[in-house]
Formats: C-alpha cells, sequence, structure tokens
C-alpha cells in the first residue's frame, strides 16, 4: 500500500504578474514557479488576479481548501485597496451598507480607511467570499476605481512582512486555526 503524502501548507506573497495556478497554456509566470522548490505538487487555494498581489495559500491538502473557499464557511479575506479619488470617513457608512454586483449583492464585513490623499485612498476592505474581481467591482459599483489591490489576510493567515515572491511554510497554529475556522463555520 502506497505511503499517504505529507501535507504541505504554506502562504505565498503573490506578486502581481503571476497566474494563479499551476500551468498557463500561454506560458504566462505562474505561482506555482514560486514553490517549486517544495517536494509536492501544490495547489493555490483559491485565486488572485494577475495584477493583485498578496496572501496565497498553496497546499497539497485538497478537503482543507475545498472548505476553505466554499461560501458557506465564510472565511475572511482582508485586502487593502488603493481606490482612486478620496473616500471621506462620511462615507464609510454607504460602503458597509453593500452594493448589488452583476452577480448579486455583495457587501463587507467591515471597510476602514488607512489613509486618504487628494487624489487616491488607501482601504481595508474585508469580504468573505472570493467571488471573480469582488473587491475591484464593488469600489467600481461605490464610484471608486482600484489602482493597486493586496490581500492582507486569508482567515486566520497573516501576509506579515513577507516579501514579494517568496513564502513560508505555516506553522501548526496557523493550520490549526484555518481548520478550525472552516469546522467552526460549518451551519451558518
Amino acid at each position: 500500500m502506497p505511503r499517504a503524502e505529507a501535507r504541505h501548507y504554506l502562504v505565498l506573497h503573490k506578486p502581481a504578474g503571476y497566474v494563479t495556478s499551476v500551468s498557463d497554456p500561454r506560458g504566462r509566470p505562474v505561482v506555482a514557479d514560486l514553490v517549486s522548490d517544495v517536494d509536492a505538487r501544490l495547489y493555490p487555494v483559491g485565486r488572485l488576479d494577475w495584477d493583485v498581489e498578496g496572501a496565497l495559500l498553496m497546499t497539497n491538502d485538497g478537503d482543507l481548501t475545498h472548505r476553505l473557499l466554499h461560501p458557506r464557511y465564510g472565511l475572511p479575506r482582508v485586502y487593502e485597496a488603493e481606490v482612486e479619488g478620496r473616500v471621506a470617513a462620511g462615507a464609510l457608512e454607504r460602503w458597509r451598507r453593500g452594493v448589488v454586483l452583476d452577480d448579486g449583492p455583495a457587501r463587507p464585513l467591515d471597510v476602514e480607511i488607512l489613509g486618504a490623499g487628494r487624489e487616491a485612498t488607501l482601504l481595508r476592505l474585508t469580504f468573505t467570499e472570493g467571488r471573480k474581481h469582488e473587491v475591484k467591482r464593488y469600489c467600481d459599483a461605490l464610484g471608486h476605481r482600484v489602482r493597486r489591490l493586496r490581500r492582507v489576510a486569508f482567515g486566520p493567515v497573516q501576509l506579515g512582512d513577507l516579501p514579494r515572491g517568496r513564502y513560508r511554510r505555516l506553522t501548526p497554529r496557523e493550520v490549526s486555526a484555518l481548520r478550525a475556522a472552516a469546522e467552526g463555520s460549518r451551519g451558518r
């Protein structure tokens, strides 16, 4: 009987300009290239757009991946978005109420202003679904195009100061916290 493959759990700081995939028929750089020194075939947990950077979990644990991505588990994903224009503090209530996108209602768990200038605002937004282009579409619907987007946390796993293009193995505590977050969300 073959021995079970060891499980691997990583967080990668995905740089912009990489496809969130293990291969690309068009020959573009893929995130699997950035973890090729790990002795296992790892798969990304969800996606980040080509031009988005930040925390991307990679693992060979298919069951955990499924639970982390399933909408019913509602695992928070935290983003920092630099948007065009000034978002005033008084407008945050409107941002928190949500909007209707072409694929249904969207509403963040939280929105806060991290910094604001005359031409751009840096926001932190927390969503629980991984819908396609959700953060960009949400900001667009509120009249602010996203200039730059970075995911800084996926559930309990923080990006921290991990350099772009580098990865680190998750600690046993982080893996346990991911499992608990997925299990604890059952029945929502």
